[in-house]
Order: C-alpha cells, then sequence, then structure tokens
C-alpha cells in the first residue's frame, strides 16, 4: 500500500507506527526522537505491506526542497520489517515499489552499514564514510535517476 499521511486510516497510522516504535526504539534502542514530523508532510508517501497482524513492512518516501546529496531530492527513510518477517524479501518488495514509482527520479537513503548490500542490489552505491547515527554504524547512499525505466 501506498499512501500520503493524510489518507491513512487510524488502525493503519496506529500499525505503522507501532511496527517502528517496535523496531527502532525497543530492539534496536534508539535514543533519538522517531516521530520527526516530516511524515506530516503533504508529499511524503508511506509505504507498506500488511498481514493479520498489521504493518509487516514498512518504508517512507520523502520529498527534499534541496538534495542533501546531488539531485537526490528524493529520500528513502525508515525501512524497517517485523522481527517475524524478517526473511521474506519484504524490504526488496518495497524498494521494487519505490523503483517502480520513482525510479527515473534520482534519490538516496541512510543505510544501516549491515544490510547496505540490499540497497546496492538496487542501484545505489554508498558515498562518503560510515558514521554513528543513533549508536548504529550507517552509510549515506545514492542511486541515479534511471532513464531506461518506462514512464
Amino acid at each position: 500500500m501506498v499512501r500520503p499521511w493524510s489518507e491513512l486510516t487510524t488502525r493503519e497510522l496506529y500499525s505503522i507506527l507501532k511496527l517502528r516504535t517496535d523496531v527502532f526504539l525497543v530492539e534496536q534502542r534508539v535514543d533519538e526522537t522517531e516521530l520527526d514530523f516530516r511524515d506530516l508532510e503533504p508529499a511524503t508517501q508511506h509505504v507498506w505491506i500488511a498481514d493479520d497482524q498489521g504493518a509487516a513492512a514498512y518504508l517512507r518516501v520523502l520529498v527534499d526542497p534541496v538534495p542533501e546529496h546531488r539531485d537526490a531530492h528524493l529520500v528513502v527513510g525508515r525501512v524497517v520489517v517485523r522481527a517475524d518477517r524478517r526473511g521474506e524479501g519484504l524490504a526488496r518488495d518495497l524498494l521494487d515499489e519505490v523503483i517502480r514509482r520513482h525510479g527515473r527520479l534520482a534519490m538516496m537513503l541512510h543505510a544501516q552499514v549491515a544490510v547496505r548490500g540490499v540497497y546496492e542490489r538496487f542501484g545505489f552505491a554508498a558515498f562518503g564514510e560510515a558514521y554513528d547515527e543513533a549508536g548504529i554504524q550507517h552509510i549515506s547512499m545514492y542511486r541515479p535517476a534511471d532513464s531506461t525505466l518506462p514512464r
């Protein structure tokens, strides 16, 4: 499913936020603010896969008016998969959807170093040095616009 914040139902919103807080705050012990008001921006797209327990995998796509790197106005973030569904390829399914919708545009993300290979398979390349974000090693990654994708 893909929706802006304004079209999320209360149940969908709760399920997405529960998944994000369960993984980032409880499991990974991230001590930074999870809710950053970027979710509310009209251009932000919330992309997720649900099952009978709610959101099983999620990511968001932000639009930055001024690119952080090169021409990448799109920023993929908050990629998360529920513990009981990991290893099923759900993150790949979400990324497939993002590339299908936006692959003709440059995009970037901040990947946890341990999973950077997932993003490399989608044409993202690391740039800069690894850095600590909330106690977890991250690397910035960039994917150029792909003019070979159909419109």
